[in-house]
């Protein structure tokens, strides 16, 4: 599968109805959205498994690579196009060892520069910084500033992911600043036709 880290990156809502997770996420990647991470914090074992199977059916369908988030054990069993992992999870390079060479592996890199540098020298993927605004999904993150885009693009070869917090409004100020990719959970998951919310992100990099 072709992919690349760019564009509307979608981020699972915790949601244990299978059924409607599967169709928001079905009008999401109709409205353009270029990757899909699931993420579920408070899922049963079954039922985490329940549902990364159906998205991954979805997403391989739409030719649209789908991470694990943290679960490293479940992208393996099923096949997943690869991990999205944090500061606390499986070191990267150990993850890259299980993986193998063709997944994707992202890495939280938080307001920490220096762990943006350490993820590509383990071999990531690409990085993610955030919060960038405050988040209803991750209240006490740090706060990751638009400069820390600007500097990674200037010093750093990997696709840069902005998350938290991010809405139609604050986007822009991302983009300009260098994020390759906006992960949005929120403000795609409440807006009231998923996929037109997907359209209007995806005009939002069009114009930069």
């Amino acid at each position: 599968m072709s992919y690349s880290i760019k564009g509307l990156y979608l981020v699972t809502a915790d949601n244990d109805d299978t059924d409607l997770l599967c169709l928001q996420v079905r009008q999401a990647l109709q409205g353009g959205v270029s990757i899909v991470q699931y993420r579920h914090k408070t899922a049963s074992e079954t039922l985490r498994l329940e549902q990364a199977a159906a998205l991954l059916n979805i997403c391989r369908q739409a030719n649209t690579p789908l991470l694990i988030n943290d679960h490293v054990g479940l992208a393996m069993a099923l096949d997943a196009d690869g991990v999205h992992v944090g500061q606390h999870d499986q070191v990267i390079t150990e993850t890259r060892t299980q993986l193998g060479a063709d997944k994707i592996i992202g890495a939280s890199c938080y307001n920490r520069f220096e762990l943006a540098e350490q993820a590509q020298n383990a071999g990531a993927d690409y990085i993610a910084f955030g919060a960038c605004y405050p988040s209803s999904t991750k209240p006490n993150a740090p706060r990751a500033t638009a400069s820390l885009f600007t500097q990674a693009k200037q010093s750093l070869s990997l696709p840069v992911v902005g998350i938290g917090g991010i809405t139609l409004e604050n986007a822009s100020t991302l983009i300009e600043a260098g994020a390759d990719a906006l992960a949005v959970i929120t403000d795609i998951f409440q807006a009231k036709d998923i996929s037109v919310r997907c359209k209007q992100y995806q005009q939002l990099f069009a114009k930069n």
